[in-house]
């Protein structure tokens, strides 16, 4: 019998012990091609396969009389690792992932585009939010979100609750931070299979540090143009063979080129893990962040393009436009290994308190001399709790592996939402300001109009799933899963005493087929369903109409190649056509309510690269093309009509070089073409092109000093919208400066 030891990556195990129990004790050692090879007569064998490192194997193997197909066994990293002095970075690749698919998968065997943003990257980049990290991810965009919250367009989709934190849900309305990530996932196209309601254009999904085996102390400093200022530091510590600490916090203090907007945050994130056994860890984790912001939803359009105002007006009053959000994440994660039966149950308790108040500017008038802007406030709380169970099984039949996932997840969200409208002298909801000169003086006060919202929701979630991942051979791997899900809302308006209640049980298919003709090469084909309930990605839209309405669906097929160029160079290619039916998108007369557009389509093709074309060139980038629009027609928008914020082409290539074993360089250039700003087509968002730089130098070994330039030629552009009349500009040049020390 011939086989060979592989690690996630497929790269081979050296020294691996290969033991047959019960076989005379017969036991050998892979080679440096992971090889192996043992006399056996025909019949039934355990191995036990172990690696320093990785986790023991077990197999159950059959041969038979003249059998000569070599046996492949892939060894998972195990928990506890021992103590090295890393003197280079991790780089850009990433090579494999425990969420796609729930279960250590290499990327190349996932058949789903993925793109995997690392701490080295952020790092290099001085990356500070979700909207910085997904610049270099093909196929989705960063969505104004009225500039108090997270929200992205993946593939066509806007979302501000396709967010997770290590596969659990993270759904609230905030700005997230990066300080406490070992990397984020960007899964594009329907995820309802693992990650369950939503997710129809794709997830994001933070990664967070795990406490380790090996002493870490770093210490990150900031500061820049426009008044940024930014402290980070992460310490882990372990405290015995069996317990270590990990302790992540930053503060930031900045201003921005906008008037009067500036930023005051804080968080803290203490971690421990914990191993008790050889086969069992437990991790557990906690965030308090704190975000306190100014409110700016940007400049109106005149005659369908932004107006030409200097990019720093400011359209109301930031004093009186505040964003507050306090979160608290708990949760915890044991794992325990019982021979070939893998057990995993992972709890997150999350906390969410966040208000905002805004101005918010109208349409000008024909001579462009007054713009209307009015007003409003808005709170909610929202205290989410989810458990989920995993059991993974590794098991052959013959020739043929599975390796068989079961699982269940329950969750409970309570939701409190409350809104006032501003009044302006007490009496006006709309006051007209001089285009030339937007700031409003205008005394206001904020109560409650016959629309606002007082509400509180109960969302109750049971779902069991199953999937098995199939290796018919060598070349030809095969997923196939099914979700269900019960989904129960709950309804109650405060202020009319009104109820309502909507059950949904959807079901969410999901296959795929791989084919490798060699290993490092993979050929896919995919097909996946999400759904997402008739209240809205945020509960927020449940009434007496979408009551009876049917959830939306999200129906993807995709078709795809990974390559690994080379041992540290990944390219990812993908043609997919994703269908929404019942959609709804942001009426573009007021951006505060929500519309249906019956159906819509998107065709796309994506390309991704990251790694190191050399071993002194790193690269992460990628382009996207997209079609996205109306399939049928509504009363809000005719067939054919672009779905707003989706440009049809988008580039992204970001090169770090070292020039000197001190001294490396840093350039990135983005591309987006033209966009519309909201579903009615009216309003453009020009394309733009904008370069990056940045220069890093090595004081010592363990001190690193590095200089980042965003929009390097100062070009001129706009971000992003949220409808016609909130337009956000880009950021003008801007110089950050940041020291790094490891001690």
């Amino acid at each position: 019998m011939q086989g060979k030891v592989l690690d996630p990556a497929r790269a081979p195990i050296e020294g691996a012990r290969v033991a047959v129990p019960g076989a005379g004790g017969a036991s050998v050692q892979s080679n440096q091609s992971g090889e192996f090879a043992l006399g056996l007569e025909a019949g039934s064998y355990m191995l036990k396969i172990a690696a320093e490192g990785f986790r023991e194997a077990i197999r159950t193997i059959r041969l038979t009389a003249g059998d000569c197909e070599p046996l492949e066994i892939v060894l998972e990293i195990a928990p506890i690792r021992g103590t090295v002095n890393v003197i280079e970075n991790a780089g850009y690749l990433t090579t494999a992932s425990n969420f796609a698919t729930k279960t250590l998968t290499p990327l190349r065997d996932v058949p789903q585009s993925i793109t995997i943003v690392s701490q080295e990257l952020m790092r290099d980049q001085m990356m500070m939010s979700i909207g910085d990290v997904v610049r270099y991810v093909p196929g989705i965009t960063a969505h104004q979100g009225e500039n108090n919250r997270d929200q992205v367009v993946i593939r066509g989709n806007n979302s501000s609750a396709d967010f997770f934190v290590n596969g659990v849900r993270d759904d609230a309305q905030y700005f997230r931070d990066l300080y406490n990530l070992d990397h984020v996932e960007a899964l594009k196209g329907p995820n309802a299979m693992v990650f369950g309601r939503g997710g129809g254009g794709g997830v994001v999904n933070r990664v967070t540090k795990e406490a380790g085996f090996q002493p870490l102390r770093e210490i990150a400093i900031q500061g820049g143009s426009f008044g940024n200022k930014r402290l980070a530091g992460d310490f882990d510590q372990p405290l015995s063979d069996k317990l270590a600490l990990r302790l992540n916090a930053m503060y930031e203090n900045s201003d921005s080129f906008r008037n009067g907007v500036g930023i005051e945050r804080y968080g803290v994130s203490p971690a421990l893990t914990i191993t008790p056994g050889k086969a069992t860890r437990l991790l557990l984790g906690y965030e308090y962040l704190h975000d306190d912001r100014v409110a700016d939803r940007g400049i109106p359009s005149y005659l369908g393009r932004p107006v030409d105002i200097a990019p720093s007006t400011y359209f109301g009053d930031p004093r009186n436009s505040p964003v507050r959000a306090s979160v608290n994440l708990g949760s915890a994660m044991i794992e325990h290994q019982a021979g070939l039966l893998n057990i995993r149950n992972r709890t997150m308790i999350g906390d969410y308190d966040r208000g905002y108040q805004n101005y918010v500017p109208g349409a000008l008038n024909a001579d462009k001399t007054q713009v209307p802007i009015s007003a409003y406030n808005n709170s909610t709380r929202r205290r989410n709790a989810f458990n989920q169970t995993d059991v993974v099984y590794t098991l052959s039949t013959g020739r043929v592996r599975h390796t068989i996932l079961g699982g269940a997840e329950a969750g409970r969200q309570l939701t409190d939402n409350f809104r006032n409208t501003g009044y302006f002298n007490g009496t006006s909801t709309i006051i007209q300001v001089p285009y030339a000169k937007p700031a409003v003086s205008a005394p206001v006060t904020f109560r409650q109009s016959a629309s606002d919202a007082d509400n509180h929701l109960a969302a109750n979630v049971v779902a069991t799933y199953m999937q098995d991942q199939i290796e018919l051979s060598r070349a030809v791997q095969v997923i196939a899963g099914l979700r269900f899900d019960h989904f129960d809302l709950r309804y109650h308006n405060n202020r009319s005493g009104d109820s309502l209640r909507r059950i949904d049980n959807p079901v969410s298919p999901r296959a795929g087929v791989v084919f490798k003709p060699m290993t490092s090469l993979s050929f896919y084909t995919n097909y996946s369903v999400s759904f997402l309930p008739s209240s809205g990605d945020q509960f927020s839209s449940l009434t007496t109409v979408t009551q009876q309405v049917k959830p939306e669906r999200f129906t993807n097929y995709e078709a795809g190649v990974k390559w690994d160029v080379s041992r540290n160079l990944f390219v990812t290619s993908a043609v997919y056509r994703l269908d929404r039916t019942n959609t709804r998108s942001t009426d573009p007369n007021d951006p505060t309510r929500i519309v249906q557009t019956g159906s819509q389509r998107t065709n796309g093709y994506e390309l991704g690269l990251t790694g190191s074309v050399t071993r002194a060139w790193k690269i992460a980038g990628g382009y996207a093309w997209q079609d996205a629009f109306i399939s049928r027609t509504t009363a809000a928008a005719l067939t054919g009509a672009q779905v707003p914020q989706v440009p049809s082409h988008t580039f992204s290539l970001w090169n770090n070089y070292q020039i000197a074993p001190r001294l490396g360089a840093g350039l990135g250039v983005l591309h987006r073409t033209a966009m519309y700003a909201a579903v009615d087509n009216s309003v453009t968002l020009p394309g733009y092109t904008r370069a990056d730089a940045a220069l890093y130098y090595s004081i010592t070994e363990r001190v690193r000093l590095q200089a980042n330039v965003e929009n390097l030629f100062d070009t001129r552009y706009f971000m992003n919208a949220d409808g016609n009349n909130n337009i956000s500009p880009g950021f003008p040049r801007a110089l950050r400066v940041g020291l790094i020390a490891r001690f």
